[in-house]
């Protein structure tokens, strides 16, 4: 049997496998947000989808030090994140942008409406994202400079999304700013440094992946991620909820969008 068959073959296992348990995290993410309901719960398993899909590409592929590596760093990134986004989550209510999108949407029918637009979309969207992860999975060639240089990557990343985080949510405790827009620390230079951290950790992740062969293939994987997160549901959808917020125009005009940069004097 020829390498190429071979190779195919055991990629079609880890994809099979990263299906598998993206399929029975959200089967169980919406038992709870059925019980609850309340399908924001779907966010805090958001990250750890990536988490799952990572550590079976392990299981099921070679089992190398780049897949392992790859494991590590997105466990450590969707461990954080989620357990960011559960005390975020604890005592809200449903999120705006589902309680929206199933406004018009009998109550008899929002279960299912949601499993469609929100668990089935989510988990489609994880796997193709997580692809650096599986086809690294199926590679067993030695770490080298690139790989460093993605690790690099990934870890501004996840700084610029853990201290943003962090900043906004002290800011959001402080009593003392209540009705201010946020404009300290890293969000002086970008308006969703979380959100650019996002992208780095994946730009990173696949930086490591596309080191060996054929993980370069997989670039539209983090290039959809940017998108979702600069342009699809993350900043802009967040822009139009912000927009009529007093000051906050005034900051989106001093302010970067998405890519840090210093800020416009006024």
């Amino acid at each position: 049997m020829s390498y190429l068959v071979v190779a195919m073959i055991r990629l079609g296992v880890v994809g099979l496998a990263g299906i598998g348990v993206v399929a029975a995290a959200l089967v169980v993410t919406a038992g709870v947000a059925r019980r609850q309901r309340r399908f924001a719960v779907v966010d805090a398993t958001w990250p750890l989808l990536f988490v799952l899909i990572a550590w079976a590409s392990v299981v099921t592929g070679d089992g190398s030090t780049r897949s392992w590596l790859l494991a590590g760093l997105t466990t450590v990134w969707g461990g954080r994140l989620a357990w960011h986004l559960v005390g975020r989550l604890r005592g809200a209510g449903e999120d705006p942008r589902y309680a929206e999108l199933l406004e018009d949407v009998p109550p008899e029918r929002r279960f299912a409406v949601a499993v469609r637009k929100v668990f089935l979309t989510q988990g489609v969207v994880a796997w193709f994202v997580a692809l650096p992860l599986m086809v690294a999975g199926t590679t067993d060639e030695p770490l080298g400079p690139i790989a460093a240089l993605g690790t690099l990557v990934w870890l501004v990343g996840l700084l610029f999304e853990a201290i943003g985080d962090a900043q906004l949510k002290a800011f959001k405790a402080d009593p003392t700013t209540r009705g201010t827009v946020m404009d300290r620390g890293l969000w002086a230079w970008t308006r969703h440094p979380n959100y650019f951290g996002d992208a780095c950790v994946w730009w990173g992740l696949w930086l490591i992946a596309a080191e060996a062969w054929p993980g370069v293939l997989t670039v539209l994987s983090p290039v959809a991620m940017t998108y979702v997160l600069a342009f699809a549901t993350g900043a802009r959808l967040l822009e139009r909820r912000m927009a009529d917020r007093p000051g906050y125009p005034e900051y989106a005009e001093r302010t970067s969008m998405f890519v840090p940069l210093p800020p416009k004097r006024p």
